[in-house]
C-alpha cells in the first residue's frame, strides 16, 4: 500500500518469527552507532535477543515494503522487561531504528504505536528511560508530551545514566490486563 503521495506506506505490527535476526541487527547498529554500547558493549546481547524479548513482550516493528526499518519493546510492569513502570503503566525500551532509514518518521510511529497500545490497555501513563545524554530521543519524546520525571532516574551500569520520562494518559473505564500482553 502507498500513502497519497505515492510512497511506501510505513505499518507498525508485531515482529515475526522470521524477522528476528534482522531485528536484532538493526538494533544493534542503531545503538551502536549512536554510542550507546560504549560504556556497556555487553548490552549489545540482550538487544540482539529479539526472540526473548518477544517471549516476554511486545515486540513491535516498523516495516515499509516488507522491510523491517525500526523495532521497540513494549511491556507493562512486572514483567521480564519491565524496568520502571508501576502498576497501571505502560512501558516501552529498546527503541531503535535503523541509522540508514532514520529522519523518516519510524521513530515517531513506533512511539505513536507505544502509546495507542497503552491507552488501548487502559494504562494510565506510559514510561520510557533515556540516556541523559541523547538529546534527540528527549526531543522526540517531548514532542509527544513526554515530561521528566526525576523519580524513574537510574543508572544500569557505572557510566549510563538514564533519565525518566512520563506521559499521562486518559483513563479508560476497563482495567490494565494483567499477564501476557498478546498471544503471537
Amino acid at each position: 500500500m502507498s500513502t497519497p503521495g505515492g510512497a511506501p506506506e510505513l505499518v507498525v505490527r508485531l515482529v515475526e518469527p522470521g524477522e528476528h535476526d534482522a531485528v536484532a541487527r538493526l538494533t544493534v547498529e542503531a545503538y551502536r552507532a549512536d554510542g550507546q554500547l560504549e560504556a556497556s558493549p555487553e548490552y549489545a546481547e540482550v538487544l540482539a535477543d529479539v526472540a526473548g524479548r518477544a517471549a516476554a513482550a511486545e515486540v513491535l516493528v516498523a516495516v515499509r515494503d516488507g522491510v523491517c526499518l525500526g523495532a521497540v519493546t513494549f511491556t507493562l510492569p512486572g514483567g521480564d522487561f519491565a524496568e520502571v513502570s508501576k502498576p497501571g503503566e505502560g512501558e516501552f525500551r529498546t527503541l531503535a531504528v535503523d541509522p540508514a532509514a532514520q529522519r523518516q518518521g519510524v521513530a515517531r510511529a513506533l512511539v505513536q504505536a507505544c502509546i495507542d497500545r497503552a491507552a488501548e490497555l487502559g494504562c494510565a501513563a506510559l514510561v520510557i528511560c533515556v540516556r541523559h545524554d541523547n538529546d534527540g530521543a528527549h526531543a522526540l519524546y517531548g514532542g509527544f508530551g513526554f515530561a521528566r520525571d526525576p523519580s524513574l532516574d537510574w543508572s544500569p551500569v557505572p557510566g549510563v545514566e538514564l533519565l525518566g520520562f512520563r506521559l499521562p494518559l486518559p483513563v479508560l473505564t476497563r482495567p490494565v490486563l494483567a499477564g501476557p500482553i498478546l498471544a503471537q
